[in-house]
């Protein structure tokens, strides 16, 4: 192959997530390359958009529950034999996979039989060290090099064989892009010494259902002690309708977001947040705001979850940072008066709790490279030193 040939590059995104990570990496490959990149594979319409061809609809794979899997398994199994055989036909310099697991492992592992020699890189390590840790070994086998998110996991996977990165987390560069805005409280006539809080419910309706009502009555034990107490609602679509007609009974001013640059600027002026488990905690973070996590799941979930996680902390600043910084009130402790007397304190500008998170979150966002080079370049630079130990130019 001739040095001025172009680097072929096959991106496997199968999620908005995935889809929004594999155009930043793009974009940067390109920025990052002497060679021309040309992409195939699978996306949606943040690769597309960066120049990647899709083989078929991205939506084909974005499935979640057992529900809507099981009826478009035969579509699934189709798609992936389709994907292996794109792969084996056009002969990638590189398959990168982003994150989606159950799709993009599948892919991995028949290529892996059919070609032994073929880089595979996987993005967004899944979540071994929560539970299943035997998969590391398992992943090893078929994935040649994983970048990781979080600054913990490389360790995990090196000692089962498989190379890791660490290339940083997104959520610092795109937050932090959006919590700018400065005149969220005078655009709602919100003053200054008002308390703002972010209530902030989950975006799966079993999610919800289930944390709503105790969300609901912490909030009537907040109103009582803040009578100015105002909130600000960020949601999804697919449950936007339950959260506003339940917030109608809550008898505070709310402020629901309309789009992202919206929701964060809402984080940014808020004082407090509640949230669902998740990484809504690192927009949080980013965005500067004390809160604490609360989390309910049906009574079977929780009885398994309790004795399979390996993991002493669900959030993952607490996570990044090994210590209980933020408060994790899960299953039983979930209650409304345990909420309300733990955002209280975060509600006063001078509360130690508030200062002690406020450092806490610091801590965690210098781990995740706040301030560095941006994790799409960070993962760029590692894509191409990992093809050029192959003798792959890049």
């Amino acid at each position: 192959m001739t040095a001025d040939a172009p680097l072929r590059v096959m991106i496997i995104a199968g999620e908005p997530s995935g889809d929004l990570l594999g155009a930043e990496l793009l974009a940067a490959l390109r920025m990052r390359c002497a060679r021309k990149v040309e992409a195939f594979g699978i996306g949606g319409g943040a690769l597309i958009q960066a120049g990647l061809t899709s083989l078929f609809p991205m939506s084909d794979l974005s499935v979640m529950g057992v529900s809507e899997v099981v009826p478009r398994l035969p579509l699934i199994q189709m798609r992936i034999a389709q994907t292996v055989g794109a792969a084996l036909e056009r002969h990638p310099d590189l398959v990168l996979t982003i994150d989606s697991p159950d799709f993009c492992f599948r892919v991995a592992r028949r290529l892996r039989a059919a070609n032994p020699d073929m880089p595979i890189v996987h993005y967004v390590a899944p979540h071994v060290w929560a539970w299943r840790q035997g998969r590391a070994q398992k992943i090893a086998r078929y994935v040649d090099l994983l970048l990781t998110l979080l600054p913990f996991e490389p360790d995990i996977f090196i000692k089962a064989g498989l190379p890791a990165r660490f290339v940083g987390h997104p959520v610092v560069t795109r937050v932090a892009d959006q919590c700018h805005s400065k005149d969220f409280r005078a655009r709602h006539n919100i003053a200054d010494d008002v308390p703002l809080l972010a209530v902030l419910p989950g975006s799966r309706q079993s999610e919800v259902d289930r944390l709503l009502p105790v969300f609901g009555q912490a909030i009537a034990l907040l109103h009582a002690q803040f009578p100015q107490l105002h909130l600000f609602c960020a949601t999804v679509d697919s449950v936007a309708e339950t959260v506003t007609e339940t917030a109608a009974d809550w008898g505070c001013p709310v402020i629901f977001a309309a789009d992202a640059d919206e929701k964060f600027a809402g984080f940014a002026a808020c004082d407090a947040a509640i949230a669902a488990s998740g990484t809504v905690s690192l927009e949080l973070a980013v965005a500067g705001t004390p809160h604490i996590v609360g989390y309910r799941l049906n009574p079977v979930t929780a009885f398994l979850a309790k004795r399979l996680l390996r993991v002493p902390y669900v959030n993952l600043v607490n996570l990044i940072l090994g210590e209980s910084e933020i408060p994790e009130l899960l299953a039983g402790e979930c209650t409304p008066q345990a909420i309300a007397a733990a955002i209280a304190p975060l509600l006063s500008d001078h509360s130690p709790a508030r200062r002690k998170q406020m450092e806490a979150m610091s801590a965690a966002l210098h781990a995740l490279g706040q301030g560095q080079m941006p994790p799409s370049q960070r993962a760029a630079d590692a894509v191409c030193a990992f093809l050029n130990e192959r003798g792959i130019a890049t």
